[in-house]
C-alpha cells in the first residue's frame, strides 16, 4: 500500500460522511496515474502554489493602491487569511482540509491588478466579458504552465469558479450559485470573513475610516478587532451550520448574519467607494484602458511582453485578439502595470 492510499484510508475513518473523499474524486479532465505519496487533493495545493499566477499575487491590490505600509493587505494575503478561516472550519466539521485549502489558494488567481477597480475597468472595455472567478478557471486550465494549464480535478475547479458572491447575498437562495462541494462552499464564505475583517483593519489603519464609525450594532455582535470578529464569525458558521433533510447546510446565526450584512454595507459606503480609494482607482481605470487599447493596435511590443510574462504558448489561434490582451493585463501585478505605462507612454530621457 502507498503513502498516498495509507492517507486515503484513514480520510475514511475520521472524515464526515458530507466531506470529499480525496479517493472519491471525480477526476482531471486529462486522466494521470496518481502519485504514490500525495492525495490528488494535496498534489492540486502543490500545484497552485508553485504557479506564476500565485507568486503575482503578492504585487496585486486588495483595496488599497501601491500602500507604502508593509503591513496593508495584498491578494497574496488576503489569500492566505482565507485559506487559514477555510481550514479551520471544514477541520472543525471534518471535511477534507486539503480540498478546501486548494480551493483557497486557487480562488484569486485570475484577478486583476488594482483590485476590483481592475475587474470593473475590464469589464468596461472587453466586450468578450470580464469576471475574476472565471479569469481564476482559465489561469487554472488555459493559461498557467505555458498553456497546458494545471490540470487540476473537478472538485477544485468547481469551487474556484463559485467562489465569488459580488455584492448578492452573503449565503444565495439558488442551489446552483454554490460549489457542489461542502469544502467549496465553506471557501466561499470564509472569503467574505476574510475580506470584511481585513478590509475594515486595513481602513481603520490607514485613516479612511475611524474605529468610533464602524456601526455599534456590528461592534457589539462581532467584537471590537479583527481577532474578535474573525472568531466570532468562525464560530458562528461552525456552530449553526447543519445537516437538514440529508443534505449539510452551510448557515449563520441571524445575528451574526444581520451583523456582516451590515458591515459589508457599511465597507462599500465609506471604503470602497470613498473619495480617496475613488480617486485613486480612477487613475488604474486610465493606465489599464489605455494598456489595453495600446495592445489591441501594437504586435511588436506586446509579443514581447507575452514572451516576457511566458503567456506565448497559450493556443492563441483560438483566441480573439481582445481575450488575449485581456488575459495579459489581468495576469500583469499592479506595479508592473505603472512600470509599463510609463514604459509605453511617458517620454525618454535624453542625456
Amino acid at each position: 500500500m502507498s503513502i498516498r492510499e495509507d492517507f486515503e484510508n484513514r480520510e475514511k475513518c475520521f472524515m464526515s460522511p458530507y466531506g470529499c473523499l480525496s479517493s472519491q474524486t471525480r477526476g482531471r479532465a486529462n486522466p494521470e496515474n496518481p502519485c504514490t505519496i500525495r492525495t490528488a487533493f494535496q498534489l492540486d495545493k502543490f500545484r497552485i502554489v508553485y504557479s506564476n499566477a500565485f507568486r503575482r499575487l503578492k504585487y496585486k491590490t486588495q483595496v488599497f493602491l501601491s500602500p507604502l505600509g508593509d503591513q496593508y493587505r495584498t491578494r497574496l494575503t488576503h489569500t492566505l487569511e482565507v485559506a487559514q478561516i477555510a481550514t479551520t472550519i471544514s477541520r472543525a466539521m471534518r471535511l477534507n482540509e486539503d480540498l478546501t485549502e486548494a480551493i483557497a489558494l486557487g480562488h484569486d488567481l485570475g484577478h486583476t491588478p488594482f483590485g476590483h477597480g481592475g475587474e470593473v475597468t475590464l469589464q468596461e472595455i472587453c466586450s468578450l466579458g470580464f469576471s475574476h472567478n472565471e479569469q481564476s478557471l482559465r489561469v487554472v486550465d488555459l493559461i498557467e504552465n505555458r498553456g497546458k494549464g494545471l490540470n487540476l480535478t473537478i472538485e477544485v475547479r468547481d469551487g474556484i469558479l463559485k467562489h465569488s458572491k459580488g455584492y448578492g447575498k452573503i449565503i444565495p437562495d439558488d442551489p446552483g450559485e454554490l460549489p457542489f462541494t461542502a469544502e467549496g462552499r465553506v471557501v466561499r464564505i470564509s472569503d467574505i470573513i476574510a475580506y470584511l475583517n481585513h478590509d475594515l483593519d486595513d481602513a481603520i489603519r490607514s485613516g479612511v475610516i475611524r474605529k468610533e464609525q464602524v456601526p455599534e450594532s456590528c461592534v457589539k455582535v462581532l467584537g471590537h478587532n479583527h481577532l474578535d470578529r474573525a472568531t466570532t464569525m468562525i464560530k458562528d458558521v461552525v456552530g449553526i451550520s447543519a445537516v437538514r433533510n440529508g443534505e449539510f447546510c452551510l448557515d449563520m446565526s441571524d445575528e451574526v448574519f444581520s451583523a456582516m450584512t451590515t458591515l459589508r454595507q457599511f465597507l462599500y459606503d465609506y471604503v470602497y467607494r470613498a473619495d480617496r480609494i475613488h480617486r485613486e482607482f480612477i487613475k488604474a481605470k486610465k493606465i489599464l484602458s489605455e494598456l489595453f487599447n495600446y495592445f489591441m493596435n501594437d504586435d511588436e511590443i506586446f509579443q514581447k511582453e507575452l514572451v516576457h510574462m511566458e503567456l506565448t504558448d497559450i493556443d492563441h489561434h483560438c483566441l480573439n485578439r481582445e481575450r488575449i490582451v485581456c488575459d495579459f493585463l489581468a495576469a500583469i501585478t499592479d506595479r508592473y502595470a505603472l512600470h509599463l505605462y510609463q514604459k509605453i507612454f511617458f517620454p525618454a530621457s535624453i542625456v
